[in-house]
């Protein structure tokens, strides 16, 4: 049996998932719930549980105070909330799994799956989410980069170009590492196209401030300012170009 506590502000949400819970989850003993930051902290603090259900936004602050309040904290964590498309974008730049409001019985069934196998993640990513979320407008410093047995943190402006190797990804970066990441090319196309980074091929995404030179010859390519070149597909040439030509203006 795990014990879990559910910290949720919304009463008819926090309900809903204690309710599913009881009924679809009868190995989760929910010892208690909270609905504030203070709360939380008292709950967590009169018995740790298993599994934190935590809600990112509390009517008296977040769920990071309450983390912050209790740094030795062992429990899983299960962050929830609600469909916004800056906390999702958020939750992928720290590479943190959460579910989403309003879930499914099949997302929630996930969620406590890897909960139960999962290490906690670590005070940086904790950090990019929590910085990720609190200034949705701003470009993020730095991104979550889940390979195949560990996660490593980069900084935005060290990434050069992501390439496609079917569906992973291979990040190129200043110092000339490579990181092999189990995602697909899409998967970081849609996540870094606000941030000057373009895709300029259907295997290449390409760091803006990284482009030396678009060479018309060839087909068209990108020289890079590390040397390399990187080919750009014709549909692409003209907003290439554009793009280019608006920088250097």
């Amino acid at each position: 049996m795990l014990t879990a506590i559910i910290v949720e502000d919304m009463p008819d949400a926090l309900q809903l998932l204690k309710s599913d819970l009881e009924t679809n989850h009868s190995e989760i003993q929910i010892v208690d719930t909270a609905r504030s930051v203070v709360e939380a902290a008292k709950a967590i603090r009169n018995n740790e549980p298993d599994i934190l259900f935590l809600d990112i936004m509390l009517g008296d602050g977040t769920g990071f105070d309450v983390l912050e309040i209790l740094p030795e904290l062992r429990s899983k964590i299960i962050f929830v909330t609600a469909s916004d498309e800056y906390a999702i974008r958020a939750f992928k730049f720290a590479a943190i799994d959460y579910v989403l409001k309003p879930y499914s019985n099949e997302e929630l069934a996930q969620a406590i799956s890897k909960a139960k196998e999962q290490i906690q993640p670590n005070r940086e990513r904790l950090s990019i989410l929590k910085d990720t979320l609190s200034a949705p407008e701003q470009k993020p410093d730095k991104i979550s980069l889940h390979t195949l047995d560990k996660i490593i943190i980069v900084n935005l402006d060290n990434i050069v170009r992501c390439e496609s190797d079917s569906n992973n990804t291979i990040f190129y970066l200043h110092d000339g590492e490579k990181i092999f990441v189990t995602k697909t090319l899409k998967y970081f196309a849609d996540m870094l196209k606000n941030y000057q980074f373009l895709r300029v091929h259907q295997s290449h995404l390409v760091n803006l401030q990284c482009i030396s030179a678009f060479i018309k010859a060839d087909g068209g390519y990108l020289m890079l300012k590390n040397g390399e070149n990187v080919p750009v597909s014709v549909r692409k040439k003209v907003e290439v170009m554009e793009i280019l030509d608006s920088m250097h203006r």
